[in-house]
């Protein structure tokens, strides 16, 4: 997949007038439509004015080949995040329903128990000693101050999931912290559930969650790593420089520009 080109499809082309002389030669062209320049991002000719233009390194920074697909990234990211928050808030809110109708479901769980004996006995199932049943009996026993705290937890960690999927979509280096912060702070609790039991979607979970903290911390150079803030900064402040130059070099490189006017499919 060409990510540029896939990037000029939604967002439209990047087209910029750069006050360096040549970089300004190797970005344009006279058609026989008219006057065209060269996008940023996917590297097409564009009839008409340029959008912005000025210094070189005053351009706009556009997402492309890598930077594109890494942005893609972190929205699917926040996409998981967001339908995690989302499964949260939907059993803090059956908590909060069973809370308010704790008493009559254990009435009814009370006497179902008995009208189903004959059954299990067919079936040679003890009711009396079975495991499920004693479970069930001790979440219907449960204080209301209980189930009022496992409903504020599930909320807040729902909550949190939310905000990471906000700074992660709109490509916040604040919602990388806090999604790699929050990540690992749950990472001990998902290894010590395996300890316990171990199923496929608590290992996916988990590998999910490790690769993106990972991910997050080393590409997006975080708590120092690769230089940290400093070196992020840097590297984005070169990246105007860097798109502007590397389009006059395509130009360069092509001895038949594409299609004066051309767009890319979607």
């Amino acid at each position: 997949m060409d990510w540029s080109l896939r990037g000029c499809a939604r967002k439209g082309h990047v087209t910029y007038s750069p006050d360096e002389v040549e970089l300004q030669e190797r970005l344009h062209v006279t058609t026989q439509a008219g006057e065209a320049w060269r996008c940023l991002r996917c590297a097409t000719f564009v009839v008409g004015e340029p959008l912005g233009s000025g210094p070189a390194e005053d351009a706009p920074t556009v997402l492309r080949g890598k930077a594109l697909k890494d942005a893609t990234i972190l929205r699917l990211l926040a996409l998981e995040r967001f339908g995690r928050g989302l499964l949260l808030l939907a059993l803090a809110y059956g908590v909060l329903s069973f809370e308010s109708a704790r008493t009559s479901i254990k009435d009814t769980f009370e006497h179902a128990l008995p009208a189903a004996k004959p059954l299990a006995t067919l079936f040679n199932y003890d009711l009396d000693a079975s495991p499920t049943v004693e479970r069930l009996r001790h979440v219907l026993d449960s204080s209301q101050h209980t189930l009022t705290l496992v409903a504020a937890g599930l909320i807040g960690y729902a909550a949190l999931q939310l905000v990471e999927g906000v700074g992660l979509f709109l490509l916040k280096r604040w919602g990388e912290y806090v999604a790699a912060i929050g990540t690992s702070a749950f990472l001990p609790l998902e290894v010590y559930e395996l300890t316990h039991k171990v199923s496929w979607l608590k290992v996916v979970t988990l590998v999910i969650n490790l690769v993106a903290v990972v991910y997050l911390v080393h590409s997006k150079r975080l708590f120092g790593v690769r230089g940290g803030h400093r070196a992020f900064e840097a590297e984005r402040a070169s990246e105007s420089l860097l798109e502007v130059e590397a389009a006059a070099t395509l130009a360069t490189d092509d001895s038949h520009p594409p299609t004066a006017g051309a767009t890319p499919a979607s």
